[in-house]
C-alpha cells in the first residue's frame, strides 16, 4: 500500500494512467494478489484510482486538484493575484529545476528531450496553440523529474489548475510578440541543456530568467524592448559552467531592467501591480 501511494505522489503515475495488472503489482511488491486486491480498494475508496469495468484501474486526477479549482478561477480573475503566481512560480520552479539536474533518471532525461524537441517542431509550424502547450508539458515533466513529492505536488495543484490559463497566456504572449517564441525556445534549450548536463545552479537561473522573462513580457503595458534578450550574448555551444551561468546571469538582469524602463508599476517588493497573464 505505501510504495503505490509512493507511486502516485512521486508521479510514476500519473493521472490518467492505467495501474499494471494486479498480478504484475504482486510480483514486483512481493506480496499476495489479495494484498494488492485490498490496497487498490483503499486507494479507490480515497478517489485516487477508479476501476472501469473492463479496462482496468486508473489514476484519477484528486492529488492534482489539491487546491481547489474555484481558487484558480479566483486568481485568474484578477491580474495582481496572478503576478504572486508567477512570483510564486519563480521560486518553486527554479527548486525543481534545480533538484531535476540533480536527480532525474534517463526516463526522465529523454522525456525532456521528447518534450523540447516537440517545442521546435511546433515553434517551426509557427502553432502558437500547439507551442503553448509543449511548453506548459515541458514544465510539469521537469516538476516530476524532481523526484520530490512536495515539489510535484505542489507543482500539480497550483500550477496544474491554471494550465489551461497558463497556456492561454503563453499562447498569446506568442501571438502579441514576433520575437517572444525564439526568444521563449532558446530559454527552453538553455534550461534543458543545464539540466541534462547535471548543473544544478544554472539549471536554477536559467528558469528563474525565464519566469523573469514572462513576468516583464506579460505586465499590463509593459512591451519588454527589443534590448531586453535580443541584444544579450548568445548561449548556444558555450560549455564552461562559469561562463553559461554568467551569461544566465546577464539576461536575467537585462529581463529586469528592460521591465523597469518600460515604465511597469511595482509595489514594495518590486513587483508588476497589474498583470494581464502567468
Amino acid at each position: 500500500m505505501r510504495q503505490m501511494e509512493t507511486a502516485l505522489l512521486d508521479g510514476t503515475w500519473r493521472a490518467g494512467a492505467k495501474l499494471p495488472a494486479e498480478r504484475v503489482l504482486a510480483e514486483r511488491y512481493e506480496v499476495a494478489r489479495n494484498t494488492v486486491r485490498e490496497a487498490i480498494q483503499r486507494l479507490a475508496a480515497r478517489g485516487l484510482v477508479q476501476s472501469r469495468r473492463g479496462a482496468g484501474v486508473f489514476v484519477t486526477d484528486r492529488l492534482r486538484t489539491g487546491i481547489a479549482s474555484p481558487w484558480g478561477q479566483l486568481v485568474a480573475d484578477h491580474p495582481a493575484l496572478r503576478d504572486d503566481i508567477l512570483e510564486f512560480r519563480r521560486v518553486l520552479e527554479g527548486a525543481t529545476a534545480y533538484f531535476a539536474a540533480l536527480r532525474a533518471s534517463d526516463e526522465d532525461f529523454s522525456r525532456i528531450r521528447e518534450l523540447l524537441g516537440e517545442l521546435e517542431r511546433t515553434r517551426d509550424a509557427n502553432d502558437k496553440t500547439a507551442e503553448a502547450e509543449a511548453d506548459a508539458r515541458l514544465h510539469e515533466v521537469i516538476a516530476q523529474a524532481s523526484h520530490n513529492a512536495m515539489f510535484l505536488h505542489l507543482h500539480t495543484s497550483v500550477v496544474g489548475v491554471l494550465r489551461e490559463h497558463i497556456t492561454l497566456n503563453l499562447s498569446g504572449l506568442r501571438e502579441r510578440n514576433d520575437d517572444a517564441s525564439d526568444l521563449l525556445l532558446l530559454q527552453h534549450r538553455t534550461l534543458c541543456d543545464a539540466i541534462l548536463a547535471r548543473r544544478p545552479e544554472e539549471a536554477r537561473t536559467a528558469m528563474q530568467t525565464h519566469i523573469d522573462f514572462v513576468r516583464a513580457r506579460v505586465g499590463d503595458d509593459a512591451d519588454v524592448p527589443e534590448s531586453g534578450w535580443t541584444n544579450a550574448p548568445d548561449l548556444t555551444g558555450v560549455e564552461s559552467r562559469g561562463g553559461r551561468a554568467a551569461r544566465v546571469d546577464d539576461r536575467a538582469a537585462s529581463v529586469r531592467a528592460a521591465g523597469k524602463a518600460a515604465g511597469s508599476r511595482t509595489d514594495g517588493r518590486g513587483r508588476a501591480g497589474t498583470s494581464r497573464g502567468v
